[in-house]
């Protein structure tokens, strides 16, 4: 894809993403995906190291309250964050495009979680990602800025996630895997996805988010309030309140499916920009 028609998706998808995210309802637009990074050897069985990001996870993850794992900022040594940039830079010398779409899926969610970590660390203390305004004017976050370089192609976070991981593998549970800094995203997952791993791990964060607080809130009246997450990605969950419903009780345990199943209608939504520490 030429530089031009990247910016012209770019733009596309920022705005796309911004019209969904000011709003509460279900349904949104398709992610738009860069067809460059369809390409995969269904024959090819070489396996991406992940190693030092898993030490790294296991190191300063913790955790917290309702089943949130926090990341401690604060704690990671020079030597650590020297560790996270060269693991980072092991990524962008891989030529992503030969390997299989297992180990594909693990390689983009990996690299989007260790990015997003060492921007939080490079502007550390911060309340929120979001005060990591270094996209550019008017864009709120680091999430417009090319911050990696994967075969010759300068990459911004939303890249990685909405022009690559939801359009190319259509799968929901894509939004379990990738992780913005924030405690109303679904777990930071204490070891790195591997191509082997990678659907259990996803199921796995499915069902914890889904039965926790942060992807489901039930009143005492019985009014249900959502993860945003549902809301501004609609599309990937079946664009439609009955799509999220459905979606939901396919991970609730019974106890929280029988709840669902007698509200029978979402009420509103909710998230928490803090971040996971």
């Amino acid at each position: 894809m030429s530089p031009s028609a990247r910016t012209i998706t770019r733009i596309i998808a920022l705005l796309t993403v911004w019209l969904v995210v000011s709003g509460f309802g279900f349904s949104s637009r398709a992610p738009q995906a860069w067809d460059d990074w369809a390409q995969s050897n269904p024959k090819d069985a070489r396996v991406i190291d992940h190693g030092q990001w898993t030490a790294l996870l296991k190191k300063y993850i913790k955790p917290g309250k309702a089943g949130l794992n926090t990341f401690a900022y604060g704690k990671v040594s020079a030597s650590d964050k020297a560790t996270l940039q060269n693991y980072i830079r092991s990524l962008e010398a891989v030529e992503v495009t030969g390997y299989n779409k297992n180990e594909q899926l693990a390689y983009w969610i990996n690299l989007y979680n260790a990015v997003t970590i060492k921007v939080v660390l490079d502007h550390y203390p911060v309340k929120t990602i979001r005060d990591i305004d270094i996209s550019g004017f008017l864009k709120n976050g680091p999430w417009q800025k090319e911050l990696v370089t994967v075969e010759e192609t300068p990459l911004t976070l939303d890249d990685i996630e909405h022009a690559i991981l939801r359009p190319i593998w259509k799968d929901p549970r894509i939004h379990y895997g990738v992780n913005c800094a924030s405690v109303g995203c679904p777990n930071l997952q204490t070891s790195a996805f591997t191509g082997k791993t990678a659907s259990a791990q996803l199921d796995a964060g499915a069902k914890a988010f889904v039965n926790s607080t942060r992807g489901i809130e039930i009143s005492g009246r019985g009014k249900i309030s959502v993860s945003s997450i549902y809301s501004w990605f609609a599309h990937d969950f079946g664009n439609s309140e009955d799509g999220v419903m459905q979606h939901l009780l396919k991970y609730a345990n019974p106890d929280l499916a029988e709840k669902l199943t007698r509200a029978g209608r979402i009420s509103d939504s909710h998230y928490d920009w803090s971040l996971n520490e």
